[in-house]
């Protein structure tokens, strides 16, 4: 639709604009057109173009134009009526890129501004030719006291044109030319009489530095809940496997040493000390592929004592191995209680079920049947629940069934004249190790003591070690075996069993760890307590199982 001709009209125009002053022309200003008669309100088009061009007779509706003439309000003087040409999109009175539809006539045409040294309007440095390009940056004129009164939309400013907004960061409008944000001139600090720009840090990018001001995306801290969350701790072996491993290498070597008179424990140490358990099982293999010989008859054949115990322990899987110690603890006279707690109550739900297989391969026996009939009372259901291997490890915490599992292990315990075990197993069987340190943490705030006093003075005997072996591992695993450790080795006599196989089961798991607790809890390190406490090959094998180097 063309635009309709209004009253007064644009004067007859030659090609380019008119020189500055003359009749009709542009005339020279500084910047954006002053605003409406004081006190006037917000100028409506209609009025604005009166006040440019003469009044419109019949007042005649008025459509959108397009901005950015110099001196104009929403029209591009100086060139006749033209048929109009689409907006961008959202983008009120911006001018299209060349090549647009509805583009004005190319240069040279009458009435389009002229290319950069001809006459007619003067382009800023920088600028495509052809567009009718925004005021200089000074341009704003005082305004009346009292000119506008009511708040303009958000980053629109009332009373001259307005420019795009500005695109996203580091991405330029569809079909527009690159915005540069000086094109329309920064508005002064202050001016009297109009709402201020909104400001620049609108556009800004966020902070580089995390925290919680952006959708609580912070710094990916853990935050545990009572004892130290053992999810955010990394475990750190001491056995590593052996780079350029080559079992048939290695089996030579052993052969060597084993065959003829005496035997080179050194060289067995270097071997079977230094490589991970998945390459000592393959160098078990190759060892009967090569000499047609059970490598374990002949280490046994060869060696003695405790050193034989603990390389012999070295040649079995993890669950092989927990199955020969759980049997060992179950079998003749008596039981050996401490094994089975350590064993079953500090394994994973897939490391329970694991050694329940692998118990009935080795022994053709049912462990749970074998539990059952060597222990009784609540340490046998304690056990028994151990067994069952159905830990909810995935759960999430909740901290409302947090705080009711703790008034309930109060109630069962301190509130309640005895003690009412079952409710203490099935909190501690069942939640998760997260959920657990939950637990305790709202237990100390109801009953203002540590759950671990509160087993020591409800529970007694093996039960008792039972539960706290639970809740120890739950509160910081590596301080408990740091406890075994100091527990085999320390007053008279050593405990070798237990030590060989806390040594045997923790060094390709989290030995490390273990050390550093041991030595913050008991101001000595690990190494010293053991150099003091055994002695041979013996000492020599444990200390390279603990030691990185040694």
């Amino acid at each position: 639709m063309s635009y309709p001709p209004y009253g007064g009209g644009y004067p007859p125009q030659q090609p380019g604009y008119p020189g500055a002053g003359a009749p009709g022309g542009f005339q020279p200003g500084p910047g954006y057109p002053q605003a409406g008669p004081p006190g006037g309100g917000m100028p409506t088009p209609e009025s604005a173009s009166a006040a440019a061009y003469g009044g419109a007779p019949g007042g005649l509706p008025y459509a959108p134009q397009p901005q950015g003439g110099p001196g104009a309000i929403g029209f591009n003087t100086g060139y006749p009526a033209q048929p109009g040409y689409p907006q961008a999109p959202g983008q009120p009175g911006y001018p299209q890129a060349p090549g647009q539809p509805g583009y004005p006539q190319a240069p040279g045409q009458p009435g389009y501004p002229q290319a950069p040294g001809q006459p007619g309007y003067p382009q800023a440095p920088g600028q495509q030719p052809g567009y009718p390009q925004g005021p200089p940056a000074q341009g704003y004129p005082g305004q009346q006291p009292g000119g506008y009164h009511q708040q303009p939309p958000a980053g629109q400013q009332p009373g001259y044109p307005q420019g795009p907004a500005p695109p996203p960061q580091g991405q330029a409008a569809y079909g527009q030319p690159q915005y540069q944000q000086q094109s329309y001139g920064a508005p002064p600090a202050a001016q009297p009489g109009y709402a201020a720009p909104p400001p620049a840090a609108s556009y800004q990018a966020p902070p580089a530095t995390g925290g919680p001001a952006y959708g609580g995306y912070g710094t990916g801290q853990v935050s545990g809940v009572g004892h130290q969350s053992m999810s955010a701790v990394k475990d750190e072996p001491t056995l590593k496997p052996a780079a350029n491993f080559s079992a048939e290498s290695d089996v030579q070597i052993l052969r060597k040493a084993m065959k003829g008179f005496g035997t080179d424990e050194q060289a067995i140490i270097n071997i079977l000390g230094r490589r991970s358990n998945k390459q000592r099982m393959d160098i078990k293999q190759m060892y009967k592929v090569c000499f047609g010989k059970d490598l374990i008859r002949d280490l046994k054949s060869e060696l003695g004592g405790r050193f034989e115990d603990a390389i012999i322990a070295l040649m079995m899987s993890p669950r092989e191995f927990d199955c020969y110690e759980l049997r060992g603890a179950m079998k003749g006279a008596g039981t050996d209680e401490a094994t089975l707690i350590e064993i079953l109550c500090t394994k994973t739900n897939a490391e329970v079920n694991e050694i329940k297989e692998t118990y009935k391969k080795m022994y053709h026996r049912d462990l749970e049947k074998d539990v059952i009939s060597e222990t009784s009372g609540h340490f046998k259901r304690l056990l028994v629940s151990m067994l069952a291997a159905f830990r909810q490890e995935s759960q999430a915490v909740d901290m409302a069934k947090a705080s009711t599992d703790a008034q309930s292990l109060y109630q069962a315990g301190p509130k309640k004249w005895g003690t009412d075990e079952s409710t203490f197993n099935m909190i501690l069987a069942s939640q998760s190790h997260e959920q657990l340190r939950a637990v305790f943490n709202e237990y100390v705030k109801i009953s203002k003591r540590d759950i671990q006093s509160t087993i020591k003075s409800e529970m007694s005997g093996y039960l008792e070690d039972g539960m706290l072996a639970i809740v120890r591992v739950v509160q910081n695993k590596h301080e408990y075996f740091a406890d075994c450790f100091h527990g085999s080795m320390k007053g008279l006599g050593t405990k070798d069993r237990m030590l060989i196989r806390i040594t045997v089961s923790r060094c390709e798991i989290d030995m490390k760890n273990i050390k550093r607790a041991f030595q913050q809890k008991y101001g000595k390190s690990l190494e010293s307590y053991i150099q003091g406490d055994v002695s041979g090959d013996y000492k020599k094998l444990l200390l390279t199982l603990v030691s990185e180097g040694y």
